[in-house]
């Protein structure tokens, strides 16, 4: 139970401890200055103060039973940050100006909770994370982040994370180093590693710079976590680059193989339904493969004025994460995509939550001449639709929205006003349609 008291002209709260607290408060009562004089802004305060203060015991409570833990050390940063001072590690300390630390010793010897000094003065030791714990730490750090991702998502968000970690251990000669000690110099023997590699097994730069970017990523999610005030960056400007490698790009599917080749009655005879059909709602959609493949049931809208696909992010049973919050859009159904979507209203469970449709598909159609040449990968299809709504509008926002692409980045500025409505969708799209050949109706 925690009320006011008044010292001198000031308010105080005063609270007895609970039971569960008193071995780490140190005391049975105590005493918050809530810095006013009035008494009814005094009882506004209260509740608050009384909260931060529960919160406080629960930190130091943190810190005396579980003092080796990543969660003491972000307690006690917790702590100092209540008490008005920045976490310093004690190393630190000693060599801060001496009123810093005189400021500090006051206000700890104001509390005689060993863990509030331990908070003050620098005492709780940054957690010893090795190597080897990182990616599981910042999986658990990004859980939140990572709520909607399926299981097939998460292996994919995890693995190349994972690998990552291995080949800095490898690089580092096999040593588990504590992710404290991964310096600039770890990150360049980790270059050095990848170069060597690459030179030996003809490899192409960017699994190099996926590993870099992964390690940076995951040391900044980590630092960010326990509220490191001045983070290392031991991966910037950490990069490989060759300046004589063309840029590449997706090949666009010629409209005209897409008629003559795809819409072929037999075309498909060597594959099964579903993986036909995600296709060609991708011809006539502009959609990714993970979003068509992964659609739940209830995102195929059949029953609607303007039948549509509804993509956004889901929970649950089917849970997914789409690329990003431009890509949340309601696309319309039209021409071959209509009628796939009706042959499967409930979506495409062969290929829900997996991967290898793309290769499985890919290699389908590459071993019947169904591609234009090697070089050649169903994921054109994509940039053919955006290609034909190019051509219809002139304008690249337009399409970018149909695709779901940012709008924002595309005109470099705010966007403003409301979303391209559904209608207005469905005519540009029914503008683009190609013809349906009545064996696929």
């Amino acid at each position: 139970m925690a009320g006011l008291i008044k010292r001198g002209t000031t308010w105080h709260l005063r609270m007895r401890v609970p039971k569960r607290y008193r071995a780490v408060a140190g005391r049975n009562e105590i005493h918050r200055s809530l810095e006013t004089d009035s008494e009814r802004r005094a009882r506004e305060l209260l509740p608050d103060v009384k909260a931060k203060l529960l919160a406080e015991l629960d930190q130091m409570t943190v810190i005396k039973e579980r003092p080796e833990e990543a969660d003491a050390y972000r307690a006690a940063q917790k702590i100092a940050q209540a008490r008005g001072f920045a976490y310093r590690p004690l190393s630190d300390l000693l060599e801060a100006p001496l009123e810093d630390v005189l400021e500090r010793v006051e206000a700890s010897s104001a509390d005689p909770a060993t863990e509030t000094a331990k908070a003050l003065l620098g005492a709780v030791e940054e957690p010893a994370l090795r190597l080897s714990g990182l990616v599981e730490e910042v999986e658990r750090i990004a859980a939140h982040d990572n709520r909607y991702k399926s299981d097939n998502q998460m292996r994919l968000w995890r693995n190349p994370r994972k690998r990552a970690a291995a080949n800095l251990q490898a690089a580092l000669g096999g040593k588990d180093v504590l992710v404290s000690e991964i310096d600039h110099a770890a990150a360049l023997k980790h270059k050095a590693w990848w170069q060597k590699k690459i030179a030996a097994e003809n490899l192409s730069m960017e699994s190099a710079n996926k590993d870099f970017a992964n390690m940076a990523g995951m040391l900044r999610r980590y630092y960010e976590s326990i509220a490191q005030p001045d983070p290392p960056y031991p991966y910037h400007r950490v990069s490989l680059k060759d300046r004589h490698k063309a840029e590449s790009r997706k090949l666009e599917i010629p409209v005209d193989w897409i008629t003559e080749k795809w819409f072929e009655p037999g075309a498909f005879d060597g594959t099964n339904d579903e993986a036909r059909d995600i296709l060609l709602i991708s011809v006539e959609t502009g959609c990714r493969q993970s979003e068509i493949c992964d659609l739940p049931p209830e995102a195929i809208v059949l029953d609607h004025p303007i039948p549509h696909l509804r993509l956004k992010f889901e929970e649950g049973e089917n849970r997914r994460e789409i690329k990003n919050t431009s890509s949340v859009r309601e696309v319309p159904l039209v021409g071959v995509a209509l009628a796939a979507a009706k042959r499967h209203p409930d979506g495409f469970p062969r290929y829900r939550g997996k991967s290898g449709y793309s290769a499985t598909m890919n290699n389908y159609l590459r071993n019947n001449g169904l591609l234009p040449s090697p070089a050649h990968t169903i994921g054109g299809v994509r940039h053919t639709w955006e290609s034909r709504i190019l051509a219809e509008t002139k304008r690249m926002d337009v399409s970018g929205e149909m695709m779901g692409h940012s709008v924002k980045q595309i005109r470099n500025r705010p966007v403003y006003g409301d979303a391209t409505p559904l209608e207005k969708r469905h005519a540009l799209a029914k503008k683009v349609m190609l013809s349906v050949p009545r064996h696929l109706k």
